[in-house]
């Protein structure tokens, strides 16, 4: 029964699979945000803030003393930090990238945050929170500094704090995030140099980042995905939500409204466009924002951003603060770290959600596509062992046969070494071969990495060739149906545990993947099947992920364009994993591709 109705199950579950995360974005699949914590199941507090002039002019002076000095104004922002009642420290950090950072030109890195702490006058210093605005050299958000400043001069003249906070301004955008963090959790994983924190507030609870990109802003925009896929708790996301509904901001997710009509089918396809959006920003692994890297040591957090570009809205720093006040005295209410709503989640819309249990068999149908192939090729090498009495043959008197040959493990050894050595060359090579790639080639260290890469990617294709010299003539006609047997366990094996922490990632892989993995063989119209191979690889995923990514955002991408943004995603991802510590990149080169090469081996099986 297997064996006869195997491609037709096979489609059927595929169809299923894309039929299900389509269906996500519209009701039942996508439910309302609700609040599970019940410290904040309440936005009775009464905002006060009124400092919208005071943080003007604080922006003012950062921004003179910042074209002043050409750096972070370190000094001015200790005496105007202490002037409002904090305790002020500054930390120094210095950070030489693995290769120049041609998006940001930056190389030997070194800058200084600087933060101050709110000493909660009702508690001992156990627990804290944190905002925290980042600077980088080619932006200077100082709407957000002058805002953080006048919070903190609000924030001071309370007495109801029951947490430290901390107001934290870091130089060089995400580098110095992260040097801060790894100081005061007193870890390194990124080998970061930087100078012990002088002052510690007590654990942090929930972290808020701002970005301000004017005094007037049109909507807050809030960035959830963090480093490797790992979003915060959902009910962050939702008092955030409530505060801007209270205050009557308007919020957006995705750079994109919430739909406001679920009756007809316009609302359920915006919202499946930026469901979209995120499953794309979420298997980048990027953490897209400072609060992506406090993630990563169990602090929920966000960035907000603020926009201007609904012109029929406008909103000052005064209801920006008051929104933020309201969060940050909700916050200090917590009892225990947010851990009552979701972990895993999709967002169609700031006001639906998709949880785990909803979304996950999606990409099980996709893996149930690959177990019945596999099911199927297990069960025809069964039978090639097997008499035809054994197999359900018609009795009758033996006939001579000559002897089966079985399929030789050993004959398998090479492919997965050989492609496993390609894919450790692809990770080790590009950074450590990029000075001699510039000693005898004119290009710039970015672009030696980025051309290696490609180098070592297209040198896979020619696998089959270097296989068949390894492997012993006596190889058994059945040794590809093996191979693609062992393949196709591998390749779902990967894909089930990249789904079960970055269901985004896992889900864009399967759905590309899955297809060409089942169909290929060395019989049929091996031309077609190389040409779905190719079109379907990691690296093929990744340029057509880019270009489907200018058609959400309504800024569709030229052939030149997608290519050039392809070449700058490559040497983002390598630099984001040296940097941070991202995963994407090490998935594919040392997983998914030399799971790709077992599959382009089978093509030309011999």
């Amino acid at each position: 029964l297997v064996l006869r109705l195997n491609a037709p199950l096979c489609v059927l579950s595929y169809m299923a699979g894309v039929a299900w995360f389509l269906a996500l974005a519209f009701p039942p699949l996508t439910q309302r945000t609700y609040m599970s914590e019940n410290a904040m199941g309440s936005t009775m507090v009464e905002e006060q803030f009124a400092g919208g002039e005071r943080a003007r002019g604080f922006a003012r002076d950062f921004a003179a003393h910042r074209r002043k000095s050409g750096a972070l104004p370190v000094a001015w922002l200790e005496r105007t930090m202490r002037s409002v009642g904090l305790e002020v420290y500054t930390q120094s950090f210095a950070r030489k990238l693995p290769f120049p950072d041609e998006t940001h030109e930056r190389y030997m890195v070194s800058g200084t945050n600087v933060y101050g702490i709110l000493r909660a006058p009702r508690a001992a210093s156990t627990e804290s929170l944190v905002l925290t605005v980042p600077c980088g050299s080619d932006s200077t958000n100082s709407q957000a500094v002058g805002l953080l400043l006048s919070l903190a001069a609000h924030f001071r003249g309370q007495i109801y704090w029951a947490k430290d906070i901390i107001f934290l301004v870091t130089d060089h955008d995400l580098l110095g995030t992260e040097a801060w963090l790894e100081a005061y959790h007193d870890v390194n994983v990124t080998g970061m140099q930087s100078s012990p924190l002088q002052g510690r507030a007590g654990a942090i609870q929930a972290a808020v980042a701002l970005e301000l990109s004017s005094d007037v802003v049109t909507s807050l925009d809030v960035a959830v995905e963090g480093l490797n896929g790992q979003l915060p708790n959902l009910d962050l996301l939702n008092l955030f939500q409530t505060f801007c509904q209270k205050g009557g901001l308007l919020c957006t997710l995705q750079g994109k409204l919430q739909p406001q009509d679920w009756m007809s089918l316009d609302g359920p396809l915006q919202s499946l466009q930026t469901l979209l959006l995120m499953v794309l920003r979420q298997a980048s692994g990027r953490p897209h924002g400072p609060h992506g890297l406090f993630l990563r040591y169990r602090v929920e957090a966000l960035t907000l951003r603020g926009i201007n570009s609904f012109h029929q809205y406008k909103y000052d720093l005064v209801a920006v603060g008051k929104a933020l006040e309201g969060m940050f005295r909700k916050l200090n209410h917590l009892l225990e770290r947010l851990h009552q709503s979701f972990f895993f989640y999709l967002l169609p819309a700031l006001s639906r959600f998709v949880s785990i249990g909803l979304y996950m068999p999606a990409i099980g149908f996709l893996l149930l596509v690959l177990g019945l192939k596999a099911l199927e090729l297990w069960m025809q090498l069964h039978d090639s062992r097997m008499g035809p009495q054994e197999a359900g043959g018609p009795l009758g008197p033996s006939v001579p046969l000559p002897p089966i040959q079985g399929v030789g493990l050993l004959s398998l050894v090479a492919p997965l070494l050989i492609s496993q050595a390609v894919g450790l060359a692809l990770y080790i090579l590009p950074v450590l071969g990029q000075h001699v790639a510039t000693q005898h080639f004119p290009v710039a260290e970015a672009e030696a990495v980025v051309l290696t890469l490609l180098a070592i990617y297209a040198a896979g294709l020619a696998l089959p060739h270097n296989t068949h010299r390894v492997v012993s003539a006596h190889v058994p006609d059945r040794g590809w149906m093996a191979l693609k047997l062992v393949a196709l366990i591998y390749l779902a094996l990967q894909l089930g545990c990249i789904a079960l922490t970055n269901f985004s990632l896992g889900f864009l892989l399967a759905a590309t993947m899955v297809p060409a993995a089942v169909l290929t063989e060395p019989h049929g119209p091996r031309p077609l099947y190389a040409a779905l191979l190719v079109l379907t690889s990691p690296a093929a995923t990744l340029l057509g992920s880019l270009f489907l990514w200018g058609e959400l955002q309504e800024a569709p991408l030229s052939l030149a364009e997608g290519w050039q943004l392809f070449l700058v995603a490559l040497a983002q991802g390598v630099l984001e994993h040296h940097t941070y510590g991202a995963l994407l990149f090490p998935l594919l080169a040392l997983g998914l591709y030399p799971c790709w090469l077992l599959f382009w081996n089978v093509l030309f099986w011999k």
